[in-house]
């Protein structure tokens, strides 16, 4: 039934039936979790040859480098090595860190607040910084914007990433504007690639602030779900045409191809920003984890042990985000209770549900014992102007799980979509 064009009568007596099917959630004492883009312990469990693969004091040693002891500021040689094959840029023009790309994206950003760009002064003495978010996008970019005080504003997603037009707009025409959030391939939530044309129009846009940063958070690089990858153009080529290197800061992590907790993250940046860093940094640390960074590296071997890896991954995500995908279809297509994309890699499906709905879908879910990310965490400040778009995680439930979170939520999708019409008839 489509609800959009069913009489007052219908939409009552569907509303009948479909508390009835959430009465029978509820009596169900569900307690899953689809709330944010964990691996799954299957996906944690292919790694467990890692552990040994550093194990005795002998195999501690990498080239020169004695990995249990201080130093190696940028990280251990071998793993730049490795996550410059991975990001195609020259190894030293990457920093391996510790665990979570989130860190380096927190630290980078402070840096550029408390002792400004190389060819600015500090974000913090500016009377206003503003930072451009494309929406929907991820809640934890959001809010280190909104922990520091800068002004957020939403850019909307097109099919082929951002709104350039008015990215351009906007960056141009005013130097508080001072950066964008970008996850440029299978973009969070929506699975979203970037084409090469938008690529090309970030690095050659003329801005007010000549210390516009871009923060590439290339998460999902490598994390494909289908044998049809969607290809990325590099950046950093793309930048390199009109000498904007130093407008990009990359970032990636093994944190959903290796252990979620114990990963290893990386910077890809020009060697003026890398300089920048090393240089700020050598008072914060004197180095970071080189033994868990050479764990990695004699692990995975180079970028195509990690491929061949993530086919493993590939082989557990797909019937999950198949069977929700599948779901969704069989119980709200054609209702007008909601759209959502069919991503080929990520971690995420996002769904947009009939204006007005999304609040009311999560109370719904939550009330039934089906945790899920908050309804507007996809817009800075928590604020979906239409209370429509919802993240949905396949990732960490097991099938038979998660196959009864997408059937209570598409209850509640259409309950709420039910109660909405018949609020407007």
């Amino acid at each position: 039934m489509n609800l959009t064009t069913a009489s007052r009568s219908e939409l009552e007596a569907f509303r009948q039936k479909l508390l009835k099917d959430f009465e029978a959630c509820k009596a169900k004492g569900l307690k899953l979790d689809m709330s944010r883009g964990k691996p799954s312990k299957a996906q944690l469990d292919l790694c467990e040859p890692m552990l040994t693969a550093v194990s005795r004091n002998e195999e501690m040693q990498a080239g020169k480098t004695d990995v249990r002891n201080y130093g190696g500021l940028e990280g251990l040689a071998e793993c730049r090595k490795l996550f410059a094959e991975i990001l195609e840029v020259p190894e030293d023009w990457v920093m391996a860190g510790g665990n979570a790309s989130l860190t380096m994206m927190y630290d980078a950003m402070l840096r550029l607040w408390v002792f400004g760009a190389p060819e600015g002064k500090p974000w913090s003495q500016e009377a206003k910084v503003k930072w451009l978010c494309p929406v929907p996008g991820y809640d934890r970019h959001f809010a280190i914007c909104q922990q520091l005080g800068m002004e957020m504003i939403p850019v909307p997603m097109l099919e082929d990433g951002p709104d350039m037009a008015l990215v351009e707009k906007l960056a141009g025409e005013d130097p508080a504007v001072k950066g964008i959030w970008c996850v440029p391939k299978y973009s969070n939530p929506e699975g979203k690639t970037y084409s090469d044309q938008t690529v090309r129009r970030f690095v050659k846009m003329k801005t007010a602030a000549p210390d516009f940063r871009i923060f590439w958070d290339n998460a999902y690089i490598v994390h494909h779900l289908t044998d049809e990858h969607e290809e990325l153009l590099n950046v950093f080529e793309a930048a390199k045409e009109y000498g904007a290197e130093d407008r990009v800061l990359e970032f990636c992590s093994t944190s959903k191809i290796s252990y979620a907790g114990a990963g290893v993250a990386a910077m890809a940046a020009s060697p003026a920003n890398i300089a920048w860093t090393k240089k700020i940094m050598g008072v914060q640390a004197i180095g970071p984890d080189k033994i868990n960074q050479l764990r990695h590296v004699r692990y995975f071997k180079d970028r195509a042990g990690i491929e061949a890896h993530m086919k493993k991954h590939a082989a557990l995500l797909k019937p999950k985000f198949d069977m929700v995908l599948s779901l969704l279809e069989s119980n709200l297509g054609g209702t007008g209770a909601g759209s959502w994309h069919t991503p080929k890699g990520g971690y995420f499906i996002s769904f947009d549900a009939m204006p007005g709905c999304a609040k009311r879908i999560h109370a719904l879910c939550k009330e039934a014992g089906v945790v899920m990310t908050s309804a507007g965490a996809t817009y800075p400040y928590g604020d979906d102007p239409k209370d429509s778009n919802l993240r949905i995680a396949p990732s960490l439930p097991p099938v038979e799980e998660l196959k009864e979170a997408a059937q209570v939520f598409c209850t509640c999708a259409l309950l709420a979509a039910t109660e909405k019409q018949l609020e407007t008839r």
